[in-house]
């Protein structure tokens, strides 16, 4: 596992459903390519997406300082994750530290299991097989009229059991008025997720959720915004729709503090904050001793292997914004999600469509 040369490149790809929820509005969807050459050979790849094109130079520039500390080492997913750490300690562990140390983590033990010719579940002990996913490729905040159609699609592309839509519109109304909308396309039968995306203040979220507790809804996501522990523990008392967080906990610790509060029923985990792979198994760890489900933010193909060998898993977010630059992405079937079985996480470039989406910073 000794590093020969490294290499990170930006593109910005075309979504296929515009994202319109309260963080934003996107057409287009940026991300960062990782790749880690050993002296064998071979190489390791990773992405993260950074949300905003803007914060491309940034982002890449963080992630080229920890690269350019590899070639010639001998590295260990382990040794390498603590070591970047603590040469970024002084600049803050959360945010841009973190986003970083993910992203080069990813491509380590991606190189690491193909070097022991595994996929990567396999060598993490666990073994290549389905996991339950959820549809959240569409259903944004958008007009009303499109829900319905666009809700039956989703569960149709795939054999899904389980979508996700978004909400926290100004008007309890338009809320409802989209929730109507969804179960028209998909019935009563399908399992519906809704994320507010911390589009509410404590005291709306607790009147807008009280509101909605008898729409049968599966989860209430990120009604407020991310980090108000104290709000998250005072809604999760008087809510009996389960409360779902933790797409932007940075690291275990962030985990541990929601569940010392009582603040979080069900948990998620984003490669891209956690730490990549080695953050994952940590906060896998902690979820397991709660005994608290744990879900995957994005990053199917990762994320596919990885809850394989989580103890608490439970559903896996499919979202297809990465396609169009992975040569053999992977696919739902039947409402699950099967990890490639090839050597590593399976992520391959398409190179010509790198080429061809790459952003020059």
């Amino acid at each position: 596992m000794t590093v020969q040369r490294t290499s990170v490149r930006a593109v910005v790809v075309p979504l296929r459903h515009p994202i319109i929820a309260a963080i934003g509005r996107y057409e287009h969807w940026p991300l960062v390519l990782v790749d880690v050459e050993m002296a064998d050979g071979v190489v390791g790849s990773s992405y993260i997406a950074p949300y905003r094109a803007k914060s491309l130079p940034v982002v890449t520039g963080v992630i080229r300082d920890l690269l350019d500390g590899l070639p010639g080492r001998d590295v260990a997913p382990g040794d390498a994750f603590s070591s970047a750490l603590k040469s970024l300690n002084v600049v803050g562990v959360s945010g841009l530290t973190t986003i970083a140390v993910s992203a080069v983590d990813m491509a380590v033990w991606d190189a690491l299991a193909k070097t022991a010719g595994l996929p990567l579940a396999q060598l993490l002990g666990g073994s290549v097989g389905p996991v339950r996913a959820y549809n959240s490729n569409g259903l944004w905040r958008h007009e009303v009229s499109t829900l319905a159609s666009e809700a039956e699609m989703l569960i149709n592309e795939g054999g899904f059991t389980a979508v996700k839509m978004r909400l926290g519109n100004p008007h309890l109304r338009d809320d409802l008025a989209a929730i109507d909308a969804v179960r028209q396309g998909i019935g009563d039968e399908v399992d519906l997720m809704v994320d507010f995306n911390q589009a509410l203040g404590a005291g709306d979220a607790i009147r807008r959720c009280h509101e909605l507790d008898e729409r049968g809804l599966y989860w209430f996501e990120e009604p407020i915004a991310y980090d108000d522990v104290r709000g998250y523990a005072q809604l999760a008392q008087q809510i009996r729709t389960p409360l779902q967080a933790g797409e932007n906990f940075y690291g275990a610790r962030d985990l541990l503090n929601f569940l010392d509060r009582g603040a979080v029923h069900y948990a998620m985990v984003d490669l891209m904050r956690i730490g990549g792979v080695t953050g994952w198994l940590r906060t896998a760890g902690v979820a397991a001793a709660a005994g608290v489900q744990l879900s995957s933010h994005l990053y199917p193909e990762f994320a596919a292997h990885l809850l394989r060998v989580t103890p608490t898993a439970h559903w896996l977010e499919w979202v297809d914004w990465a396609y169009p630059i992975l040569a053999d992405p992977v696919l739902p079937e039947a409402g699950m999600v099967t990890a490639s079985d090839q050597p590593g996480a399976g992520l391959v470039w398409d190179e010509r469509a790198v080429q061809k989406y790459t952003i020059h910073i």
